[in-house]
């Protein structure tokens, strides 16, 4: 099935690589990213709309309409945040573009990343887990063809990539080490972007992928080529 998507975050290191995987992938028809400011990069499946106000998007909701599935990668770090304005900038603003693209296009599959630790049960100590946990679940019951949050723990960028932070690149040599020892908890930025994409096409058995799910999508697909 080929797949009409709208990407959010391509100016972070997570949407740049997922857009990356979309622009490269034969499956992927048309790409729409909506920035806050451009993200540098020209290609005959993508379009780009630069909007200021993503609190109020209803006058390019028209151009919202006839997508199939949005990877939705926008996020701030919490690091020295009042937990009300981390709740604002995560859990309100995800719901209120959420809220139009499932009006607009409710044969959407949506996916959400939110990241590994994410606690959806409002008892975690840790109040970023709360607020994604509480927008996972509260994205559950929009009327979306199916949402699917994604738990990846550490993600190997892309060699380059212009939005990478200089942390991953400090240990991005230690990777193959890493699937050696911890192979449960960590997938490259390549495999979220596909794995988006497989369950956009054939759903998964569960609506959260921790990094193992992510990499079981993958395995799943050459098994099925195979």
């Amino acid at each position: 099935m080929k797949l009409n998507v709208i990407i959010t975050g391509t100016t972070g290191m997570v949407g740049e690589g997922v857009l990356h995987e979309c622009l490269q992938h034969p499956d992927i028809a048309s790409v729409l990213v909506i920035n806050r400011k451009t993200c540098g990069i020209l290609h005959p499946k993508l379009t780009e709309i630069i909007h200021h106000n993503f609190f109020d998007i209803s006058a390019i909701t028209p151009q919202l309409r006839g997508f199939n599935a949005c990877y939705f990668c926008v996020g701030v770090s919490s690091i020295g945040m009042r937990e009300e304005i981390y709740k604002h900038l995560t859990y309100d603003l995800t719901m209120y573009l959420a809220g139009v693209l499932s009006a607009e296009n409710p044969d959407m599959t949506f996916c959400y990343v939110s990241g590994a630790g994410t606690d959806n049960t409002g008892k975690s100590g840790r109040m970023w887990a709360r607020v994604k946990g509480q927008t996972e679940n509260d994205l559950m019951q929009l009327p979306f063809k199916a949402v699917y949050n994604f738990r990846p723990a550490y993600i190997q960028p892309m060699k380059g990539s212009s939005n990478t932070h200089k942390f991953y690149y400090a240990f991005a040599w230690l990777y193959p080490l890493w699937q050696l020892l911890f192979r449960n908890y960590v997938c490259t930025l390549r495999e979220l972007g596909d794995a988006m994409i497989l369950v956009s096409q054939n759903g998964y058995q569960s609506h959260i992928l921790e990094s193992k799910d992510i990499i079981k999508v993958i395995k799943n697909n050459f098994s099925a080529i195979g």
